[in-house]
C-alpha cells in the first residue's frame, strides 16, 4: 500500500514538473499579451493599409485605361484610327 502511494506521488510530481516546464516555455499570459498587441497594431494601422490598397487599385485602373486607349487608337474598326498607325509604319 505504501509503495503504491509512493509510486502515485512520484508520478504526480513528474507530471507537475512536465506541466511547469511546459508553462515556462509556452506561457499563456505572454501568448495572450502578444495576440492583444498584434490585434491593436492591426487595428491602428488599418487606415494605412486601406490607403495603400486604394492607391494600388487606382494605379491598376489607370494602367487598364491606358491599355484601353492604346487598343482603341490602334483598332482599325474604330473610326479608321488604325490606318494612321499603319501608315506611320
Amino acid at each position: 500500500m505504501q509503495q503504491a502511494i509512493k509510486q502515485s506521488l512520484k508520478r504526480l510530481k513528474t507530471f507537475l514538473n512536465y506541466s511547469k516546464n511546459y508553462l515556462k516555455r509556452n506561457n499563456p499570459v505572454k501568448v495572450f499579451k502578444k495576440n492583444i498587441v498584434a490585434g491593436l497594431k492591426d487595428a491602428l494601422s488599418i487606415n494605412k493599409k486601406r490607403k495603400m490598397i486604394k492607391y494600388k487599385l487606382r494605379y491598376q485602373m489607370h494602367q487598364l485605361n491606358q491599355m484601353e486607349k492604346l487598343i482603341a487608337q490602334n483598332n482599325e474598326h474604330t473610326f479608321l484610327r488604325g490606318n494612321k498607325f499603319n501608315e506611320m509604319r
